[in-house]
């Protein structure tokens, strides 16, 4: 057989494995085509098994998650990047998406807004079943923890008795004594922060009268945030005699080890968020992206978010003092989760954030004069 009928033959081979078994019947003929093909064509690419995940949440609170996954998952490692939730919005639309395979965020409303400017990519989880319905939206956004959102204080500076238990009763304790908390309250700063934006818009929502609130803690000259960490880390130094719309979850850990501390949740409403996730469309490992997401929603990742991180679970079958039956027995009918969908669009408008922002700013500056 001369070199131009292998040549032929090994291009024929490369485009039809079914005339490759019928030439292969003659062994002579088949040992000297695969020989040659061996020699000239490219072995298959090994796949990329990092999956890069941009997220909110503490590394710390995550870690565990991330050993059970590269420990369950060999040859897969999780590239974990930690962000605040507006710079963390920025960087996914820098490149389109195209460096991460996973978006995780505390910040519902940025996170639907890509979902529906078509970022992300459809997946049908195996564990949607055990999501409450408003924890899924058109089987790309999952929502991925119960976390609500209340008021850290420091127990010396603040008795348990003068705990507000409303959002009006809170506005009054402030205004009330505007001296003795001038300088000693915090709060987000709600343009910077996007869980701060999103509570903010649902504040002005529930009620009308959200706006004396916001107006008390201007008065009290209320110290601004990008993140509950630092509020916490304010309140335990004893600069901060309370803040108001924290992360329980994180308020709840940070207690523990700080016996000055204290947690309550407002019983007139209490907001639950919801850190989402989702898969970029052009994620550069689909596959490696979906089965973090599996893992997220899982019972052993929902059980060690639960149990190490502190965070309650969103699953309802799930029982434990993290998970989400747990939640809504301790907030009762004051539960107000923030459902993952359309609705949370309306308030991303510009002329409404736009609007929402200058009375917002309107208040804390009409303060200082």
């Amino acid at each position: 057989m001369n070199s131009k009928m292998v040549d032929r033959a090994a291009m024929i081979i490369c485009g039809s494995t079914t005339l490759m078994t019928i030439l292969m019947q003659r062994r002579d003929f088949g040992m000297a085509v695969l020989g040659l093909a061996a020699q000239r064509l490219p072995l298959a690419a090994t796949p990329d098994q990092k999956v890069r995940v941009l997220s909110t949440a503490d590394r710390m609170v995550v870690q565990p998650v991330i050993d059970d996954f590269e420990r369950t998952h060999p040859g897969y490692n999780i590239d974990y990047v930690q962000l605040g939730s507006v710079e963390l919005h920025a960087q996914f639309l820098t490149d389109q998406g195209a460096h991460a395979d996973v978006l995780w965020s505390s910040a519902q409303d940025l996170q639907t807004k890509l979902v529906n400017d078509g970022y992300a990519l459809r997946y049908e989880s195996p564990h949607a079943d055990f999501l409450p319905r408003w924890a899924m939206w058109k089987n790309e956004a999952y929502g991925t923890t119960h976390e609500p959102v209340g008021i850290a204080y420091h127990r010396q500076l603040l008795a348990q008795s003068e705990i507000p238990t409303t959002h009006l009763a809170l506005a009054a304790l402030l205004r009330s004594n505007t001296r003795r908390f001038r300088d000693r309250v915090a709060t987000y700063d709600i343009e910077k922060a996007g869980l701060g934006y999103l509570t903010a818009a649902h504040d002005a929502m529930a009620s009308p009268q959200s706006w004396e609130l916001v107006r008390s803690l201007a008065q009290c000259r209320a110290s601004l945030h990008i993140d509950t960490q630092s509020m916490l880390e304010s309140i335990a130094a004893g600069r901060t005699a309370l803040a108001y719309n924290v992360l329980g979850t994180y308020a709840d850990a940070y207690a523990r080890s700080n016996a000055d501390m204290g947690v309550a949740y407002l019983q007139d409403y209490t907001f639950v968020v919801s850190r989402v996730a989702f898969i970029a469309r052009k994620a550069p490992n689909p596959q490696g992206a979906k089965l973090w997401l599996d893992h997220l929603l899982s019972q052993t990742g929902q059980r060690l978010l639960a149990e190490t991180g502190r965070l309650y679970g969103v699953r309802t079958d799930m029982t434990g003092p993290r998970s989400a039956a747990a939640l809504k027995k301790l907030l009762g009918s004051a539960a107000r989760p923030i459902a993952i969908g359309p609705g949370l669009l309306a308030n991303l408008d510009r002329s409404k954030r736009n609007a929402l922002l200058k009375r917002w700013h309107a208040e804390f500056e009409h303060a200082r004069v």
